[in-house]
């Protein structure tokens, strides 16, 4: 029995293929995967700085240990556009085969020139500076905006030969200078006379008017049930095609806005106020994708446990280990999920109800709002959750495979059956 025709399912394969593969969308996904290990490491040292025992937290603000622990977070999470400018600027240029790092100096010039500056007064001598606000999270999007505009214009002048060559006896470091002369300048003229035209206008500047009209707008509608429902649905749909439905709509699409509303709670976190969002990447992290696309972990726990099959016992146990640290591939192309209508309508099922439970035991206080923290990936769950803020996240995770367990209990006892009575015909399961 197929769900969709030969001809439907190959139709969505090659669209969101390509869709994928897109540079511009490749350059923003892998960008941002880029900036994830200095991410990381300052919401080590968040937690470091906040962590939630009196004993602990009073001993290092007494002794002035907290202030040390805040410099690591200022410059890592807290210049986040800084970073994520120059790895998407860094990634299209190499998308085209240019040179990426020129690319990534020249995004990061007109990055400072759009951004604006502020001026305050240290012993009656004017200084000039720039607010973190517009280097963290605040100015992500104009991160994403200029590093994919400047990196284009450098690609686009090199293509078409509007650079200065140098003979070949010059050392390549100082040819590759002269090279990037010319887009630098045009790169630099147009990034002054953007910001030239905001600062004629009520936002005062580039920064403001996307904040204002653009990122603020999407993160509200990003924090929403509804939104997360759909970000939900569509990773599973196009995990059941064997598309990386993660990689297309989590980390090329999602990942900045949510990545954003984490950094809005980590930054109240830090600042002993109350957490602002219930959803951000941490959210699906913890509740939705944990154990991989799917949340598999409760079919892996059944094949494991449960199988009365040679092929699904073998299975979940081979599995069982990546599952813990997050990573499902074993699963799904082993059972397989990938074009299965039996477990396939399960696969987008069982992320839909997960996320719903924890949504709900959220909003109505069940367990905290997660703190924000980017916690790595492959963290398994129970630690996750503590590190997250409480236990009870950690308890709301075991329920949560108890949960996964029970969905996928209806179609595996369909799949188990077949393949036990297939194998003791002597027949091959695979065919």
């Amino acid at each position: 029995m197929k769900l969709l025709s030969d001809k439907t399912q190959n139709s969505i394969q090659a669209k969101m293929g390509a869709f994928s593969e897109n540079k511009y969308i490749k350059s923003v996904s892998n960008g941002m995967i880029f900036i994830m290990t200095p991410i990381i490491v300052g919401s080590l040292f968040t937690l470091l700085a906040n962590f939630p025992v009196s004993a602990y937290t009073d001993f290092i603000n007494a002794h002035g240990i907290t202030e040390i622990l805040n410099i690591p977070i200022d410059f890592t999470t807290n210049i986040m556009a800084v970073l994520a400018v120059f790895a998407i600027a860094y990634n299209l240029a190499y998308q085209f085969k240019e040179d990426g790092v020129m690319a990534g100096i020249l995004a990061l010039i007109c990055f400072f020139i759009v951004t604006p500056l502020s001026k305050i007064k240290i012993n009656n001598v004017a200084t000039d500076f720039i607010s973190f606000d517009w280097l963290g999270a605040k100015g992500l999007f104009v991160a994403i905006l200029i590093g994919l505009l400047t990196a284009r214009v450098y690609v686009f002048c090199q293509k078409k030969g509007f650079s200065i060559k140098m003979p070949d006896s010059v050392p390549p470091a100082v040819s590759k200078s002269f090279n990037a002369l010319i887009p630098g300048f045009v790169t630099s003229i147009l990034a002054l006379v953007v910001a030239s035209i905001f600062k004629l206008t009520p936002f005062g500047s580039l920064d403001q008017f996307i904040y204002t009209l653009v990122q603020t707008p999407l993160q509200g509608l990003s924090n929403s049930y509804g939104a997360m429902m759909v970000v939900t649905f569509a990773v599973g749909f196009l995990w059941f095609f064997g598309l990386h439905g993660s990689n297309i709509v989590l980390q090329g699409i999602m990942m900045p806005l949510y990545l954003s509303l984490d950094m809005q709670n980590m930054a109240a976190y830090q600042a002993g106020k109350p957490l602002p969002n219930i959803i951000g990447w941490q959210f699906f992290v913890c509740y939705v994708i944990f154990s991989g696309a799917g949340v598999t972990i409760g079919l892996t726990l059944l094949m494991a446990f449960r199988a009365k099959s040679q092929q699904y016992k073998m299975l979940g146990r081979l599995a069982l280990p990546t599952a813990i640290f997050n990573i499902n591939e074993p699963i799904t192309f082993g059972t397989p999920v990938v074009l299965n209508p039996v477990i396939g309508p399960f696969y987008i099922l069982t992320p839909l109800i997960t996320a719903t439970i924890a949504y709900v035991a959220t909003a109505i206080g069940l367990v905290p709002r997660l703190s924000g923290v980017q916690i790595p990936w492959p963290t398994p769950i129970i630690f996750s959750g503590i590190l997250e803020g409480s236990w009870r996240i950690a308890v709301l995770q075991v329920v949560l495979v108890i949960v996964s367990v029970a969905i996928y209990s209806i179609p595996f006892k369909k799949l188990e059956k077949k393949a036990y009575e297939t194998e003791n015909r002597g027949e091959d399961t695979a065919a």
